[in-house]
Formats: C-alpha cells, structure tokens, sequence
C-alpha cells in the first residue's frame, strides 16, 4: 500500500485581499491524501478548522509519544476502520491571535475564504467529489465554533458539520474573562496598546499566562462586536473604567452565540446530513454546557445530531479528531 501523503502548497485568497487586520492573504494550505490513494479515483473531503492561537503547522505536530492528526487519520485509514478521504487544513492565524472562521468586518472573510477559496483550489488540483455531500467541515474550539457556523451559512457547500469542543453558552465560556480582560487593560490607554505591548513581550520572551484571556477577548469582541471607530475596530462588552457589562455590546454577543443562532436557524440545520458535536467533561471554559444547549436545540427541531462527551478537559483533545472521522468518514458521498 503507498503510504498517505500530505501536500503543502499556498493559496492567494481573494476573500482575505485587503483584510483589516492587513494579514497576508497569500496562505500555506496542508492537504493530506490517504495511504493506498492511486492520484486519480475522486475521494469525498473533510476540511479541519484549528482553534484560537493555532495555525496550519500544528496540524503535524503532536505531544509526547503521540501521533499528529495526519498520523491519526492514516492509522484510521490503512486500519479499514474508515474508508479513504482527502483532508484539507487551512490556515487561519491572524493578528489578533486567530478567527472565528466567520466573516468579520473587523477581522476578515475567513468563511468565505474557506467555503469559496480553499474549497475551489482543492477541487482544481485534487481529485475529489464536488459534491457537498462529499465535504465535511470539522473543527475544534473556535474551529468548532466556525464549523457550526458553516453549518448554518454554508449548507451548499458542506452537507457534514463536527463541533468539537466549540464556543458556545457564552456566559459560560466569556463571562468569567471579562473582569481578567478588564483589569489587564486598565495598564493601557487603549487595546491597541496593550496588544502592541503583548507582541513585544512575546518577541522578547513569550506571552505570560494572564495574556491569554486578554487576547482572547479582545478577538472575540473584534467578531462579534465591530466598531470602525474604536481602537482595533472593536466595542468592548463592558466598561473599561469600572468592569461593568455593556447591555447593548452584551446583546450583540449573544446573537453570535450558537445557543441562540442554531434554533433559529434549524430549518437550515435540518438540511445537513450530519451533526457531530462533543465536549470534555472536566472542559475549563464550562463549554460542555454550550454543547449540551445546541445538542437539545437541534433535537427539539427534529435533528438527529450525534453527542458524545468524554473525561477530559478543552486542550491537547486532538485524539477526538478520529471519533467525528469515524462517524462522518462513512456517510461522504463517493461519485
């Protein structure tokens, strides 16, 4: 059996050309093609998402004594335990530390440029189905946050949706941060400062471990929260001077969060073939209730999504990688 193979090459993606945050649109895209592969039979795809901080080169890296997710999906494939797929792994670091896969006005349209750029540069120069029942879009944390999102934005393109551990409840997994957030900012005149300031510590060292929440937040309010005339082009969802909530900001938060967008949208959701969606028990951003929410909306609208938790927490989860491949890998179109 010839062994898998994994392509690297790069992408100049329209959808990302003059983005805000001035990122390169000129991308390094991974695609993996399976053990025993001849180059010529077409294979249904799957295309991972990565989380928030990620890019496309921690898809070949792994931890002590473990595989990475290519090595994963090779001993799943050579193994028989699924068929053979093409893997697609995107790249969607950005300035402000990585995306929601969404299109943003603050950030980027890096749901078009996964749903339009990266799906047509792969069906060019790739033997694969182009079909979307033979696409699915897997992803975990704010990957599975954007998977969930192409299952209500992009049902023509992808027919088979994984959220892994995806934010969600968010007054679950941000409100905890805000006060962290709030107190770190308070050593800036603006966020613009603090994050020029970030970047230099970690040019010079390495970011602390109170930094984290900070960037965190600043993205998000950056996607779900734009304010041309704001410093980064984001409103705050609260006060900076006393930590206060800011309703009106609050309220355009929570209409991004997939507790409130999935019911909504569940006529849409009833269109996809698949819906995988699982958490951590032990998850520290309490994202196993968000799970836990979507799962019951889609089950109230009719939906049969596939649920699973597991004894863990929200990183180095990569090894959950193989249970949505088990479950949506058979059910990809063929021809």
């Amino acid at each position: 059996m010839t062994p898998a193979r994994l392509v690297e090459l790069e992408l100049d993606s329209p959808a990302l050309a003059g983005n805000p945050l001035g990122d390169p649109s000129r991308r390094p895209l991974l695609v993996w093609l399976p053990p025993g592969h001849d180059g010529a039979t077409p294979l249904p795809a799957i295309y991972f998402l990565h989380g928030f901080s990620g890019n496309v080169r921690g898809w070949t890296t792994a931890g002590l004594f473990q595989p990475s997710v290519p090595e994963r999906l090779e001993a799943l494939v050579a193994s028989g335990e699924v068929p053979p797929f093409v893997a697609v792994f995107p790249d969607g670091a950005t300035a402000l530390g990585g995306t929601q896969w969404m299109d943003a006005p603050a950030v980027g349209r890096y749901q078009s440029y996964v749903a339009e750029d990266v799906v047509a540069v792969v069906e060019e120069k790739f033997p694969v189905v182009r079909r979307r029942e033979a696409r699915a879009v897997v992803g975990k944390s704010s990957g599975g946050y954007g998977a969930l999102r192409m299952g209500r934005d992009r049902t023509a393109v992808f027919a088979h949706v994984a959220c892994h551990s995806g934010d969600a409840a968010f007054e679950y997994c941000y409100l905890p941060e805000l006060p962290v957030a709030a107190a770190a900012l308070l050593s800036a005149p603006d966020p613009a400062t603090w994050l020029a300031g970030a970047k230099r510590r970690a040019r010079e060292a390495k970011l602390g471990g109170g930094d984290h929440p900070v960037l965190n937040i600043l993205a998000m309010a950056a996607h779900y929260s734009p304010d041309p005339h704001a410093p980064l082009g984001l409103a705050l969802p609260f006060d900076r001077e006393t930590a206060r909530l800011r309703p009106e900001v609050w309220a355009r938060w929570l209409a991004e969060d997939p507790v409130r967008f999935v019911p909504a949208a569940i006529d849409t959701y009833r269109t996809l073939e698949t819906v995988f969606v699982d958490c951590g028990t032990h998850d520290e951003y309490h994202l196993r209730w968000g799970a836990r929410m979507v799962v019951e909306s889609l089950r109230a609208g009719g939906l049969h999504p596939l649920h699973e938790e597991f004894e863990d927490g929200h990183s180095g989860t990569s090894y959950r990688y193989e249970a949505s491949v088990r479950a949506i890998a058979p059910r990809l179109a063929r021809s």
